[in-house]
């Protein structure tokens, strides 16, 4: 087995899993889907409201505010000893929004929430929330609460989760006369022919196959290596890229091991 980073950005990650089977590199991508657990906003209690924004409707922009999360300060609400229990400091934390509109309209953005614990705040200060009229003004509590994205897709860390098998891109000699038509019908642009077509990065390419389609002699095939893996992940904000893949695959070790000694039991 061998892991290269092919791309790692502030929000984004592409890894190359050498020897890693598609069905186990999809293991990992559907646990940063479903199993990484973040913070957001479950219970809302509104003391005023006089916008013309119904409560639900401000409870619920409200819930899907993404925001930073400590995995090592929280633990995951179904995990916690509390079962449930309102306002446990081990699997939530409070915030606060008060806001009011004097004689100009306000919008009221993210930035305007208060977090108890300092750390668990929006990952954007720019999120608008809700527009007031001159008058007008909200306030409120919220409980922001250790959730998983397999219950609600506000916990959800990842806003793109893919993974594909390795492209293998083969050309047969006796058929192909360079007559580069497979150049121009490639949508990325990634195929060049020199002494015979070639893909200039073999990582970019989607497998559409429409080189090989387009081809006229049908010199062109075009596969996909099912036994090493492209896994590429895009962040909400909640936690890092480097955090949610470590995150997954530290979940998925956990569920093997309770499955293996159930199997032993």
């Amino acid at each position: 087995m061998n892991v290269k980073v092919l791309e790692h950005t502030n929000n984004r990650i592409t890894l190359l899993l050498e020897n890693v089977p598609v069905v186990v590199a999809n293991s990992i991508r559907r646990a940063t889907i479903s199993e990484v657990p973040t913070m957001a906003v479950e219970h809302v209690f509104i003391y005023k409201n006089t916008s013309v924004m119904d409560d639900e409707v401000l409870a619920h922009r409200l819930g899907l505010i993404p925001l930073k999360t400590n995995l090592m300060k929280y633990v995951p609400n179904d995990e916690c000893e509390c079962k449930n229990e309102l306002g446990c400091p081990k699997c939530s934390t409070t915030l606060y929004l008060e806001a009011k509109a004097d004689s100009n309209l306000k919008v009221v953005f993210s930035r305007d929430i208060v977090s108890e614990d300092g750390e668990t705040s929006p990952v954007s200060p720019d999120i608008p929330i809700i527009k007031l009229a001159p008058g007008q003004e909200i306030s409120l509590e919220m409980r922001a609460i250790m959730g998983r994205g397999k219950y609600h897709a506000k916990w959800q860390p990842v806003s793109v989760a893919v993974v594909r098998g390795i492209p293998v891109f083969t050309v047969n000699r006796d058929k192909c006369n360079n007559c580069g038509v497979c150049v121009n019908s490639c949508p990325k642009g990634l195929i060049k022919v020199n002494e015979e077509p070639h893909i200039t990065d073999l990582y970019k390419c989607t497998t559409c196959k429409m080189c090989e389609k387009e081809c006229p002699q049908e010199a062109i095939k075009v596969d996909i290596n099912e036994n090493s893996s492209i896994l590429t992940i895009e962040s909400v904000g909640q936690l890092s890229p480097k955090e949610i893949i470590i995150a997954a695959i530290d979940i998925l070790i956990r569920k093997l091991v309770d499955f293996e000694n159930a199997i032993k039991k």
